[in-house]
């Protein structure tokens, strides 16, 4: 069986499971958190995802996805399990369980708004984002059984497109929030393309370091795999070291460095604490020594 929580997310379960229909084919939602309006005069900068994640987790449980996706660093979190219905679109008493009406429904709500500035640059739709960890997320989500088609058409724009009734039961594959029935929104206006696999074996590529455990990072450790942490921290822009000398022993430079890198995932609190963790320590690729 698929996994119900996607491995690379940091699980933020809100419990009140409930199960899906399963006499309606497997199906995804895409959605744009949409939370601020900015226009190509007046760009915004893009909201933080921990305060996102605190919103999902807090007064907006009700309105929660199965996971938040942050395009621009490839961080995950998520509410529900695949298994369970989520709350990110309105459904109607008694009509098409728009929640629900799948072996699965996963809805996803990409970290994104129109027109938002990173670093410095605006991005007006989600497809000119880099689309971090979309790669991971949707071989996730297909093997859930969820095809790769979208019924009603990849969404190229923000404008509303209802799917009728009969559409809605009978195809599974992708939907936008836009297409969903008894709904009023007009997101996401785009979303990145399938991601194929080829046929034929892939050729071998870069092989990384295991995760070794928090234990592992302990004061005075001496290991080329601190070494190569260290390069990767660098290549990262979180170089907050005050040496070049002995990066493979675990230091104080190696902490502060570390906890500029959970804090660029969007991790905070004690996931911020600059100690590796497998979620973080996957994301920053170490090479294998």
């Amino acid at each position: 069986m698929p996994e119900p929580w996607l491995p690379q997310a940091l699980r933020a379960d809100l419990g009140d499971h409930a199960p899906c229909d399963a006499d309606f084919p497997a199906r995804a939602i895409a959605h744009i958190t949409a939370d601020l309006e900015a226009t190509p005069q007046a760009p915004l900068n893009l909201v933080p995802f921990t305060n996102l994640k605190g919103f999902f987790t807090g007064d907006g449980k009700g309105q929660a996805p199965h996971l938040l996706w942050d395009p621009f660093t490839g961080a995950f979190a998520q509410f529900f399990p695949a298994t369970s219905r989520s709350k990110a679109v309105f459904d109607a008493a008694g009509g098409v369980r728009t929640n629900r009406a799948g072996e699965v429904v996963i809805q996803i709500e990409a970290l994104f708004f129109p027109h938002c500035r990173v670093d410095g640059r605006v991005f007006a739709k989600l497809v000119d984002t880099p689309c971090k960890g979309w790669d991971t997320l949707h071989t996730w989500i297909r093997s859930w059984g969820v095809p790769d088609v979208w019924p009603m058409g990849r969404p190229t724009s923000l404008t509303r497109n209802t799917c009728p009734t009969d559409t809605w039961r009978s195809r599974g594959g992708w939907y936008a929030h836009a297409h969903v029935p008894e709904n009023d929104h007009v997101d996401p206006g785009s979303w990145p393309a399938f991601v194929f696999r080829p046929s034929e074996p892939p050729p071998v590529g870069p092989r990384f370091e295991p995760f070794p455990g928090s234990s592992f990072f302990r004061p005075g450790r001496t290991s080329p795999v601190i070494a190569a942490m260290h390069g990767r921290l660098v290549a990262e822009d979180c170089d907050r070291y005050t040496s070049s000398t002995h990066i493979d022993v675990w230091g104080p430079g190696d902490v502060r460095s570390y906890l500029a890198w959970q804090q660029k995932l969007g991790l905070a609190g004690s996931a911020a604490d600059g100690i590796p963790g497998r979620f973080s320590w996957d994301r920053l690729g170490v090479p294998q020594v």
